[in-house]
Protein backbone atom coordinates (compact mmCIF):
# COMPACT_ATOMS: atom_id res chain seq x y z
CA UNK A 1 0.00 0.00 0.00
CA UNK A 2 3.23 2.31 1.00
CA UNK A 3 4.48 1.43 -2.77
CA UNK A 4 1.10 2.86 -4.39
CA UNK A 5 1.29 5.75 -2.64
CA UNK A 6 4.83 6.64 -3.22
CA UNK A 7 4.00 5.88 -6.61
CA UNK A 8 1.54 8.16 -6.94
CA UNK A 9 3.28 10.85 -5.25
CA UNK A 10 5.70 10.19 -8.13
CA UNK A 11 3.37 10.49 -10.63
CA UNK A 12 1.25 13.86 -9.16
CA UNK A 13 4.87 15.35 -10.21
CA UNK A 14 4.03 15.56 -13.95
CA UNK A 15 1.29 18.10 -14.43
CA UNK A 16 -0.43 15.97 -17.35
CA UNK A 17 -1.63 13.70 -14.65
CA UNK A 18 -2.85 16.70 -12.24
CA UNK A 19 -4.45 18.05 -15.55
CA UNK A 20 -5.98 14.95 -16.26
CA UNK A 21 -7.71 13.94 -13.03
CA UNK A 22 -9.26 17.81 -12.83
CA UNK A 23 -10.77 17.48 -16.03
CA UNK A 24 -11.76 14.05 -15.22
CA UNK A 25 -13.87 15.05 -11.89
CA UNK A 26 -15.13 18.68 -13.69
CA UNK A 27 -16.73 16.72 -17.18
CA UNK A 28 -18.02 13.48 -14.77
CA UNK A 29 -19.68 15.91 -12.22
CA UNK A 30 -21.44 18.00 -15.44
CA UNK A 31 -22.62 14.75 -17.26
CA UNK A 32 -24.19 13.07 -14.01
CA UNK A 33 -26.23 16.08 -13.57
CA UNK A 34 -27.79 16.28 -16.75
CA UNK A 35 -27.75 12.59 -16.80
CA UNK A 36 -30.30 12.35 -14.88
CA UNK A 37 -32.46 14.97 -17.09
CA UNK A 38 -31.67 12.62 -19.81
CA UNK A 39 -32.23 9.54 -18.46
CA UNK A 40 -36.27 10.64 -17.65
CA UNK A 41 -36.77 11.95 -20.39
CA UNK A 42 -35.61 9.21 -21.84
CA UNK A 43 -33.01 10.85 -23.77
CA UNK A 44 -30.20 8.51 -22.62
CA UNK A 45 -28.30 7.60 -25.48
CA UNK A 46 -28.21 11.14 -26.81
CA UNK A 47 -24.35 11.34 -25.56
CA UNK A 48 -24.09 8.44 -28.26
CA UNK A 49 -25.63 10.52 -31.08
CA UNK A 50 -24.30 13.87 -30.37
CA UNK A 51 -20.30 12.32 -30.10
CA UNK A 52 -20.61 10.99 -32.89
CA UNK A 53 -21.71 14.25 -34.59
CA UNK A 54 -18.46 15.69 -32.50
CA UNK A 55 -16.81 13.19 -33.87
CA UNK A 56 -17.69 13.69 -37.86
CA UNK A 57 -16.76 17.57 -36.94
CA UNK A 58 -13.46 16.74 -35.82
CA UNK A 59 -12.33 14.68 -38.84
CA UNK A 60 -13.67 17.86 -41.09
CA UNK A 61 -11.73 20.21 -39.18
CA UNK A 62 -8.61 18.19 -39.29
CA UNK A 63 -9.04 17.64 -43.04
CA UNK A 64 -9.56 21.84 -42.91
CA UNK A 65 -6.33 21.95 -40.55
CA UNK A 66 -8.43 24.15 -37.82
CA UNK A 67 -5.61 25.43 -35.03
CA UNK A 68 -8.65 25.32 -32.88
CA UNK A 69 -10.65 22.40 -33.77
CA UNK A 70 -13.70 23.29 -30.59
CA UNK A 71 -14.56 26.37 -33.61
CA UNK A 72 -16.00 24.13 -35.80
CA UNK A 73 -17.01 20.41 -33.28
CA UNK A 74 -18.61 23.11 -30.62
CA UNK A 75 -21.22 25.23 -33.24
CA UNK A 76 -22.18 21.56 -35.19
CA UNK A 77 -22.71 19.59 -32.46
CA UNK A 78 -25.00 22.40 -30.55
CA UNK A 79 -27.03 22.71 -33.22
CA UNK A 80 -27.06 18.96 -33.55
CA UNK A 81 -28.56 19.30 -29.83
CA UNK A 82 -30.88 21.37 -30.35
CA UNK A 83 -32.42 19.37 -33.59
CA UNK A 84 -33.14 16.79 -31.28
CA UNK A 85 -34.16 18.21 -27.83
CA UNK A 86 -36.16 21.24 -28.37
CA UNK A 87 -37.95 20.16 -31.75
CA UNK A 88 -40.25 19.15 -29.12
CA UNK A 89 -43.39 17.13 -30.17
CA UNK A 90 -43.46 18.91 -33.51
CA UNK A 91 -41.10 16.78 -34.68
CA UNK A 92 -41.87 14.42 -37.64
CA UNK A 93 -38.44 12.21 -36.58
CA UNK A 94 -39.56 11.09 -32.91
CA UNK A 95 -36.22 10.80 -30.43
CA UNK A 96 -34.79 7.36 -31.17
CA UNK A 97 -34.66 7.42 -34.68
CA UNK A 98 -33.66 10.82 -34.96
CA UNK A 99 -30.59 10.11 -32.79
CA UNK A 100 -29.93 6.86 -34.74
CA UNK A 101 -30.00 8.49 -37.91
CA UNK A 102 -27.35 11.41 -36.78
CA UNK A 103 -25.29 9.25 -34.72
CA UNK A 104 -24.76 6.60 -37.40
CA UNK A 105 -24.45 9.39 -40.40
CA UNK A 106 -22.18 11.47 -38.39
CA UNK A 107 -19.73 8.53 -37.68
CA UNK A 108 -19.96 7.35 -41.11
CA UNK A 109 -19.25 10.92 -42.93
CA UNK A 110 -16.01 11.40 -40.26
CA UNK A 111 -14.40 8.42 -40.90
CA UNK A 112 -15.48 8.87 -44.70
CA UNK A 113 -13.35 11.87 -44.69
CA UNK A 114 -10.37 10.64 -42.83
CA UNK A 115 -9.73 8.24 -45.15
CA UNK A 116 -10.23 10.03 -48.25
CA UNK A 117 -8.04 13.15 -46.94
CA UNK A 118 -5.52 10.51 -45.43
CA UNK A 119 -2.58 12.85 -45.75
CA UNK A 120 -4.73 15.83 -44.19
CA UNK A 121 -5.91 13.72 -40.96
CA UNK A 122 -2.68 12.63 -40.44
CA UNK A 123 -2.48 8.81 -39.07
CA UNK A 124 -6.05 7.59 -39.33
CA UNK A 125 -6.29 4.54 -37.20
CA UNK A 126 -4.36 5.96 -34.17
CA UNK A 127 -6.78 9.05 -34.73
CA UNK A 128 -9.79 6.84 -34.77
CA UNK A 129 -9.10 4.87 -31.91
CA UNK A 130 -7.88 8.03 -29.72
CA UNK A 131 -11.42 10.15 -30.83
CA UNK A 132 -13.70 7.17 -30.11
CA UNK A 133 -12.14 5.42 -26.87
CA UNK A 134 -9.93 8.28 -25.74
CA UNK A 135 -7.35 6.47 -25.21
CA UNK A 136 -4.44 8.52 -24.33
CA UNK A 137 -6.17 12.39 -24.81
CA UNK A 138 -7.11 12.92 -20.99
CA UNK A 139 -3.18 12.76 -20.66
CA UNK A 140 -2.14 15.00 -23.47
CA UNK A 141 -3.88 18.18 -22.04
CA UNK A 142 -2.66 21.90 -22.23
CA UNK A 143 -2.99 24.05 -19.54
CA UNK A 144 -5.45 26.09 -22.01
CA UNK A 145 -7.84 22.74 -22.00
CA UNK A 146 -7.98 23.19 -19.15
CA UNK A 147 -8.60 26.51 -17.91
CA UNK A 148 -11.44 25.72 -21.42
CA UNK A 149 -12.28 23.06 -19.67
CA UNK A 150 -12.97 24.72 -16.06
CA UNK A 151 -15.22 27.76 -17.51
CA UNK A 152 -17.07 25.65 -19.57
CA UNK A 153 -17.73 23.57 -16.48
CA UNK A 154 -18.24 26.37 -13.91
CA UNK A 155 -20.77 27.81 -16.64
CA UNK A 156 -22.79 24.59 -16.63
CA UNK A 157 -22.79 24.29 -12.73
CA UNK A 158 -23.52 28.00 -12.76
CA UNK A 159 -26.86 27.19 -14.79
CA UNK A 160 -28.04 24.43 -13.41
CA UNK A 161 -28.58 25.74 -10.11
CA UNK A 162 -29.78 28.82 -11.20
CA UNK A 163 -32.84 26.98 -13.05
CA UNK A 164 -32.95 23.53 -10.76
CA UNK A 165 -36.48 24.15 -10.55
CA UNK A 166 -37.28 24.82 -14.11
CA UNK A 167 -35.09 21.87 -14.97
CA UNK A 168 -37.09 19.90 -12.72
CA UNK A 169 -40.11 20.93 -14.13
CA UNK A 170 -39.43 20.19 -17.81
CA UNK A 171 -38.07 16.55 -17.11
CA UNK A 172 -40.83 15.39 -15.11
CA UNK A 173 -44.03 17.12 -17.11
CA UNK A 174 -42.87 19.22 -19.61
CA UNK A 175 -47.13 19.46 -21.18
CA UNK A 176 -47.82 21.30 -16.80
CA UNK A 177 -44.57 23.27 -16.93
CA UNK A 178 -45.95 24.73 -20.26
CA UNK A 179 -49.13 25.21 -19.01
CA UNK A 180 -47.55 26.89 -15.45
CA UNK A 181 -46.14 29.50 -17.82
CA UNK A 182 -42.86 27.92 -18.14
CA UNK A 183 -41.60 28.20 -21.27
CA UNK A 184 -40.28 24.82 -21.73
CA UNK A 185 -39.01 25.17 -24.98
CA UNK A 186 -36.79 27.48 -24.02
CA UNK A 187 -35.51 25.17 -21.50
CA UNK A 188 -34.84 22.52 -23.26
CA UNK A 189 -33.26 24.68 -25.74
CA UNK A 190 -30.94 25.24 -22.65
CA UNK A 191 -30.75 21.64 -21.82
CA UNK A 192 -29.48 21.05 -25.17
CA UNK A 193 -26.70 23.71 -25.33
CA UNK A 194 -25.15 22.27 -21.95
CA UNK A 195 -25.24 18.47 -23.34
CA UNK A 196 -23.61 19.42 -26.28
CA UNK A 197 -20.67 21.75 -24.81
CA UNK A 198 -20.53 18.58 -22.19
CA UNK A 199 -20.26 15.65 -25.12
CA UNK A 200 -17.49 17.55 -26.80
CA UNK A 201 -15.68 17.87 -23.31
CA UNK A 202 -16.01 14.61 -22.18
CA UNK A 203 -14.37 12.95 -25.72
CA UNK A 204 -11.00 13.94 -24.07
CA UNK A 205 -12.13 12.10 -21.22
CA UNK A 206 -13.95 8.65 -22.62
CA UNK A 207 -13.96 9.17 -26.27
CA UNK A 208 -17.29 9.28 -28.32
CA UNK A 209 -17.87 5.85 -27.90
CA UNK A 210 -17.87 5.42 -24.31
CA UNK A 211 -19.36 8.74 -23.70
CA UNK A 212 -23.13 7.78 -22.51
CA UNK A 213 -22.00 5.68 -19.92
CA UNK A 214 -20.86 8.85 -18.12
CA UNK A 215 -24.23 10.17 -18.77
CA UNK A 216 -26.41 6.97 -17.88
CA UNK A 217 -24.23 4.75 -14.87
CA UNK A 218 -24.46 7.36 -12.32
CA UNK A 219 -28.04 8.31 -12.64
CA UNK A 220 -29.31 4.58 -12.60
CA UNK A 221 -26.96 4.00 -9.95
CA UNK A 222 -28.55 6.28 -7.99
CA UNK A 223 -32.02 5.31 -9.05
CA UNK A 224 -31.37 2.12 -7.50
CA UNK A 225 -30.82 3.37 -4.12
CA UNK A 226 -32.48 7.34 -3.86
CA UNK A 227 -36.27 7.87 -5.40
CA UNK A 228 -36.65 11.86 -5.37
CA UNK A 229 -34.98 13.93 -7.68
CA UNK A 230 -32.74 16.38 -5.86
CA UNK A 231 -31.17 13.28 -3.69
CA UNK A 232 -30.84 10.86 -7.29
CA UNK A 233 -29.38 14.46 -8.50
CA UNK A 234 -26.57 14.71 -5.70
CA UNK A 235 -25.77 11.01 -5.38
CA UNK A 236 -25.38 11.06 -9.22
CA UNK A 237 -22.93 13.97 -9.00
CA UNK A 238 -21.25 11.82 -6.11
CA UNK A 239 -21.27 8.38 -7.95
CA UNK A 240 -19.78 10.16 -11.07
CA UNK A 241 -16.56 11.96 -9.30
CA UNK A 242 -15.53 9.00 -6.71
CA UNK A 243 -15.52 7.07 -10.69
CA UNK A 244 -13.78 9.15 -12.24
CA UNK A 245 -11.24 10.18 -9.79
CA UNK A 246 -10.39 5.68 -9.02
CA UNK A 247 -10.86 5.26 -12.55
CA UNK A 248 -7.99 7.62 -13.62
CA UNK A 249 -5.79 6.78 -10.74
CA UNK A 250 -6.34 3.07 -11.51
CA UNK A 251 -5.30 4.00 -15.23
CA UNK A 252 -1.98 5.69 -14.01
CA UNK A 253 -0.76 2.68 -12.07
CA UNK A 254 -1.95 -0.10 -13.89
CA UNK A 255 -0.90 1.78 -17.24
CA UNK A 256 -4.59 0.64 -19.00
CA UNK A 257 -6.77 3.38 -21.28
CA UNK A 258 -8.33 5.97 -19.54
CA UNK A 259 -11.49 5.88 -21.33
CA UNK A 260 -12.28 2.38 -20.92
CA UNK A 261 -10.92 2.35 -16.87
CA UNK A 262 -13.46 4.99 -16.22
CA UNK A 263 -16.57 3.16 -17.28
CA UNK A 264 -15.32 -0.45 -15.56
CA UNK A 265 -15.44 1.27 -12.47
CA UNK A 266 -19.00 2.78 -13.23
CA UNK A 267 -20.05 -0.65 -14.22
CA UNK A 268 -18.72 -2.03 -11.21
CA UNK A 269 -19.97 0.60 -8.96
CA UNK A 270 -23.47 0.66 -10.72
CA UNK A 271 -23.94 -3.43 -9.45
CA UNK A 272 -23.10 -2.28 -6.02
CA UNK A 273 -25.85 0.29 -6.04
CA UNK A 274 -27.88 -2.30 -7.57
CA UNK A 275 -27.27 -4.92 -4.77
CA UNK A 276 -28.01 -2.20 -2.21
CA UNK A 277 -31.01 -1.40 -3.67
CA UNK A 278 -32.63 -4.87 -3.79
CA UNK A 279 -31.24 -5.70 -0.34
CA UNK A 280 -33.29 -2.01 0.66
CA UNK A 281 -35.92 -2.94 -1.10
CA UNK A 282 -36.71 -6.56 1.01
CA UNK A 283 -35.72 -4.45 4.37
Amino acid sequence: MIEVFTKLQTYFEYPFVRYALIVGLLIAVCSSLLGVTLVLKRYSFIGDGLSHVAFGAMAIAGVMHFSNQMVLVLPVTILAAILLLAGGKKRKIKGDAAIAMISVGSLALGYMVMNIFPSKSGNVSGDVCSTLFGSTSILTLSQFDVWLCVILSFVVLLVYVLFYNKIFAVTFDESFASATGTNAGAYNLMIAVIIAIIIVLAMNLVGSLLISALVIFPALSAMRVFKTFKSVTICSAIFSAVCAVLGILISVLASTPVGSTIVGVDVAAFCIFWIIGIIRRKN
